[in-house]
């Protein structure tokens, strides 16, 4: 049997939004499992940014499966809106967007020096693989048959590159 004051057997302790609001933390709080006592900043912050009263109609407009992942979101907008109170997370989101673009066009000239110095390397150190230094043809001037003819092409250092 459930005593007055106790939930579960146990002894109530309030939750961190009961405690901040003064007020007895009963049985089907809709703030405990998401404002533990053990976290009483979570909730201070989100009651100054929004209001208990605000907090309590988002959750109880939502489903149980997704009241976590709001009481989360309502955590760090609250956070950012501490911290730059003009934009909120917005501002964190928009600075990290520039960061990110800065950080593509510098991987794009990276990518692109990179192209380039793999250009330069590679012309002075190859000629060009179309110079052929010797063409062989066959002697009975019968090219109907691909077998009879042969093309060896050898590059400046005496390597066959392709032989047909």
């Amino acid at each position: 049997m459930i005593q007055k004051g106790h939930r579960h057997g146990r002894a109530v302790s309030p939750c961190a939004a009961c405690k901040l609001l003064r007020r007895k933390c009963v049985k089907d709080c809709v703030f405990a499992p998401y404002f533990p006592a053990k976290e009483p900043y979570k909730f201070a912050i989100v009651h100054k940014i929004f209001g208990a009263s605000n907090v309590n109609k988002m959750l109880q407009e939502l489903a149980e499966n997704h009241r976590s992942d709001a009481v989360n979101s309502m955590v760090y907008e609250a956070n950012a809106r501490v911290q730059d109170p003009v934009y909120g997370c917005v501002g964190t989101i928009s600075s990290l967007h520039r960061q990110l673009e800065t950080l593509q066009t510098q991987l794009a000239f990276a990518q692109a020096e990179l192209v380039h110095m793999r250009t330069i390397r590679h012309i002075d150190t190859k000629p060009p693989p179309y110079t052929a230094s010797a063409i062989t043809f066959p002697t009975n001037k019968d090219f109907s048959s691909a077998v009879d003819m042969a093309f060896v092409c050898v590059d400046g250092a005496g390597e066959s590159l392709w032989s047909c």
